[in-house]
C-alpha cells in the first residue's frame, strides 16, 4: 500500500453520493463536536433525543442521546414510503393504479373521525388512487392510508413490516424495530434519531422524488377541508421541503426535517420534544446552527479529480484513478482552509481490473488529524488481462520489484 500525503487548497462546493458518518472519525456523542474539530459547542436541544446531518457528506454536526430507543410513532411511515417508492421504482405498483380500501385501514379511518389517530377517512370497499395515498401519509399523516399501502405493496400488513425490518436491517438501522406501517401503538417497536437520520438521508439519494409530496403545505381530498402539512416547518421556513412529523403520548413529538439553502442540504431530527411548538422550534434551531455554522469544501484530487497510476500485466500500461463520491467534507466556516487529505493506493495493481473496482482510499482529514471522511478510489475504466509477452516482461518486473524493493 502507498500513501500520499498532501495539504490541499479548498474550494466551496457539494457533492452527491451516499456519505460516511461523523461518528466514524470518532465525534463525540451527546454534544456538538468541539470546537476546531468541527463546530462551536454550547448547543443543547429540548427533546429527548436530536440529531444534525449534512445530506452531502453525511457528517454528524450534532448529536445528543442519539441512539436512545424510542417509539417511532408517525416516522414509521418515513419507512413506509421509502418501501413504497422502491415497489414504485421496479414496477410492482403505478401512481395511477387503484388499490381497495380494507376493513382495518377503514376501522383507523373511523378512530380518526372520533378523535383519534390522523387519517385521510377513507371508505371501506372504495378505490383509491397510489398516489392519492402518497399524498395522504406525507401530509396527512393518514394511518389508513399507510394500511392500504402497505396491503398494496406486500400483500398484507404483516408481511410488510416483515419488509420493513429487513431493510431496516440492510441500511445498518441497527437499534430500530417496527410492528406496523403507521407507528401506532401495538408490538415491540421503536427507533433511534441515528437510524432516523441514515434512512432519511437514504430515502433522499434513491428517491428524491419523494419531497415533492412531502413538501406540500395542504392535503386536498374529495370534499373535505384542506389538511394542513403537520410539519409546521414548512410554514415558517422556505428552505424546508420534507420530511416527517410524529406524535405519542408516550413518545413525545417528533420530526424529521430536510432543508436546502444553495448547493448544501441538512437532515434534522428532534424525538421526544414535549410539544409540537417545541419540535418545531428546535428543529429551526438545528437548522440554522447547521447552515450558520458550517460550510461543504470540496478538495483537490490528482489532475481534475483525476489520477492515473501504473498498471502491471494489463492490456494498458495505466489506469486512470477517482474517488467513487465527491470528495466534499463539511467543516466549521472559521476552518473550511484547514483540510488536508492522504491518498493510499493498493501497490502494485495488477490486472484485470473491473471499471469501478476499489483500489485504494483517499482520507480526508482536519487539521488536527481528525478523520472526517474516507472514500473508496476507483478504476475509472477496465484494464483487461495483456497477451503473453506483456504479462511475461511484468512477471520478471514484479519478482525483482521484490527481490529488491
Amino acid at each position: 500500500m502507498v500513501m500520499l500525503t498532501a495539504s490541499v487548497a479548498t474550494v466551496l462546493g457539494a457533492g452527491t453520493g451516499f456519505p460516511v458518518a461523523w461518528a466514524q472519525a470518532g465525534a463525540p456523542q451527546g454534544s456538538p463536536p468541539a470546537t476546531g474539530a468541527g463546530g462551536e459547542g454550547g448547543l443543547e436541544i429540548q427533546a429527548r433525543s436530536a440529531l444534525l446531518v449534512d445530506a452531502t457528506t453525511g457528517q454528524e454536526l450534532f448529536a445528543q442521546k442519539a441512539d436512545e430507543p424510542i417509539p417511532p410513532a408517525s416516522l414509521a411511515k418515513i419507512m413506509t414510503l421509502d418501501l413504497v417508492f422502491h415497489a414504485l421504482e421496479q414496477g410492482q405498483i403505478t401512481l395511477d393504479q387503484e388499490v381497495p380500501v380494507s376493513e382495518a385501514a377503514w376501522r383507523l379511518s373511523v378512530q380518526a373521525g372520533l378523535g383519534g389517530p390522523s387519517a385521510m377517512f377513507l371508505e371501506v370497499g372504495e378505490r383509491v388512487r397510489i398516489e392519492d395515498l402518497i399524498r395522504g401519509v406525507a401530509i396527512a399523516s393518514g394511518n389508513d392510508a399507510s394500511t392500504v399501502l402497505a396491503e398494496a405493496v406486500a400483500g398484507s400488513e404483516e408481511a410488510f413490516v416483515q419488509r420493513m425490518n429487513q431493510h431496516a436491517a440492510e441500511l445498518g438501522m441497527k437499534d430500530s424495530v417496527f410492528s406496523n406501517s403507521h407507528g401506532l401503538p401495538g408490538g415491540e417497536q421503536h427507533v433511534t434519531a441515528r437510524d432516523m437520520a441514515r434512512l432519511a438521508l437514504h430515502v433522499l439519494k434513491e428517491h428524491p422524488g419523494i419531497l415533492k409530496y412531502t413538501s406540500m403545505k395542504y392535503f386536498e381530498w374529495k370534499d373535505f377541508a384542506a389538511q394542513p402539512n403537520y410539519n409546521r416547518l414548512l410554514f415558517r421556513d422556505p428552505r424546508v421541503d420534507g420530511l416527517k412529523t410524529g406524535h405519542l403520548s408516550e413518545a413525545g413529538y417528533h420530526l424529521v426535517a430536510t432543508a436546502r439553502e444553495g448547493d448544501r442540504r441538512l437532515v434534522s431530527v428532534v424525538m421526544g420534544a414535549a410539544s409540537d411548538a417545541l419540535r418545531v422550534g428546535e428543529s429551526q434551531r438545528l437548522l440554522d446552527y447547521g447552515f450558520q455554522q458550517f460550510t461543504n469544501t470540496r478538495v483537490a484530487f490528482g489532475e481534475n479529480g483525476r489520477q492515473v497510476v501504473p498498471v502491471f500485466k494489463g492490456a494498458q500500461p495505466q489506469v486512470t484513478v477517482q474517488p467513487a463520491e465527491d470528495p466534499v467534507v463539511t467543516v466549521p466556516k472559521t476552518a473550511a482552509g484547514e483540510v488536508r487529505s492522504r491518498v493510499e493506493l493498493k501497490e502494485p495493481l495488477v490486472a484485470p481490473l473491473e471499471r469501478g473496482q476499489r483500489v485504494g482510499t483517499l482520507t480526508i482529514e482536519d487539521a488536527g488529524g481528525r478523520v472526517l471522511r474516507q472514500l473508496p478510489l476507483v478504476t475509472a475504466d477496465a484494464v483487461p488481462r495483456g497477451g503473453f509477452f506483456r504479462v511475461l516482461w511484468d512477471s520478471v518486473r514484479l519478482l525483482f520489484r521484490n527481490l529488491f524493493g
